[in-house]
């Protein structure tokens, strides 16, 4: 099953809105086959590994990171039907898949067939590799990674806003793993205006995040980097009939842009949360600065916090913290991390966990 979940690793980021699934075939103690999804709309794990295994399939035992699906609404045949058909005599199955065309179906459809199923192997690690989909299926809504880079002291950025760089290389390049897994990234004004960023994943065969920029007054300036499409570019902009307001949506949609109206002062999270799901988008990393990673902690939306921690410490009060706002929380009500795994990476520290409000999701 490590092996089944490792292949489904190599698909990190192709794979979106599926999961991520690999598949082993061992017959006589050997590996006799393997595969993974690839990408929506090609064909499913087990039945690359089946289709690989050829008639050698016959009494042999399969292992699955996700429980093979058995419905007809989508491109590829039901798995269950080609295990079944294949042979195999018995099934590891890691997890269950939350999606309500299968959850459970996939696996007693299996059963009743003759085959039998083993629930539950290297369960938590299943549900890790496949954490964003669990969430999008269950609620409608993207999995949301807050990525902070930041000194010692907690700040990241100087007075005059210079932040490049704060942390080291071995740490950057764990962020460009990390925008080529999500399906988007977010960000703000500010961080636009101040860096110029690409927000691209810049390794190799990477694929390159959505770009959502919450761009209140469409400052953004035309020939800066995230208006250069490919990848998409989504702008979120308090609505506004003004003349100079609609000539620069016009401009922007005429290079590509697409364009995300609100009515309030300020842009509720949890409402554009919805408005992403709806658009397919599964998983969101949110690189912004001090005042949108308050706000997404506030407005509740934030699933996993990375953050990535430099030797290094800058001082002064008007240094800019890593989590600003107007608001704090009591030490009784601050936000609480679970799950929480700390790494070095390079010279710096690399510090991941769940909020505790939504780690059940």
């Amino acid at each position: 099953m490590n092996k089944a979940l490792k292949l489904a690793e190599r698909a990190r980021g192709a794979t979106s809105p599926n999961p991520m699934v690999g598949a082993v075939i061992v017959k006589n103690g050997k590996i006799l086959a393997e595969d993974y999804h690839k990408k929506p709309g090609e064909l499913h794990a087990e039945a690359l590994a089946i289709k690989h295994a050829g008639k050698g399939a016959n009494g042999s035992t399969l292992y699955v990171t996700l429980e093979p699906c058995c419905h007809l609404d989508k491109r590829t045949p039901p798995c269950t039907r080609a295990i079944i058909n294949s042979g195999i005599k018995k099934v590891f199955v890691a997890m269950a898949d939350p999606n309500p065309k299968v959850a459970g179906k996939g696996v007693r459809e299996l059963r009743n067939a003759g085959v039998e199923v083993v629930e539950g192997v290297l369960e938590e690690k299943a549900g890790q590799l496949n954490e964003a989909y669990t969430k999008y299926i269950k609620t409608g809504l993207p999995f949301v990674t807050l990525k902070v880079a930041m000194t010692l002291d907690g700040k990241i950025a100087t007075p005059e806003g210079q932040s490049k760089w704060i942390t080291g290389e071995a740490a950057r390049k764990i962020v460009h793993k990390m925008r080529n897994a999500n399906d988007a990234v977010l960000t703000a004004i500010g961080t636009v205006k101040a860096d110029n960023p690409r927000f691209t994943s810049r390794i190799k065969c990477g694929i390159d995040p959505k770009r959502i920029v919450i761009d209140p007054d469409l400052e953004t300036p035309i020939d800066y980097n995230v208006c250069s499409v490919p990848p998409d570019t989504i702008i979120v902009t308090k609505e506004d009939k003004s003349s100079a307001k609609r000539s620069k949506s016009k401009l922007m949609s005429g290079k590509g842009l697409k364009l995300i109206e609100y009515k309030e002062k300020r842009v509720d999270l949890g409402w554009l949360m919805k408005q992403l799901g709806q658009m397919g988008l599964m998983s969101v990393m949110i690189e912004g600065g001090s005042s949108l990673n308050s706000y997404a902690l506030q407005d509740g939306i934030v699933d996993k916090v990375v953050f990535f921690i430099a030797p290094k410490i800058i001082g002064g009060k008007e240094s800019i913290p890593a989590v600003g706002g107007k608001t704090f929380r009591s030490l009784e009500d601050a936000f609480r991390l679970n799950g929480v795994q700390l790494s070095k990476v390079g010279d710096d520290l690399m510090v991941v966990g769940y909020l505790h409000h939504n780690i059940n999701v």
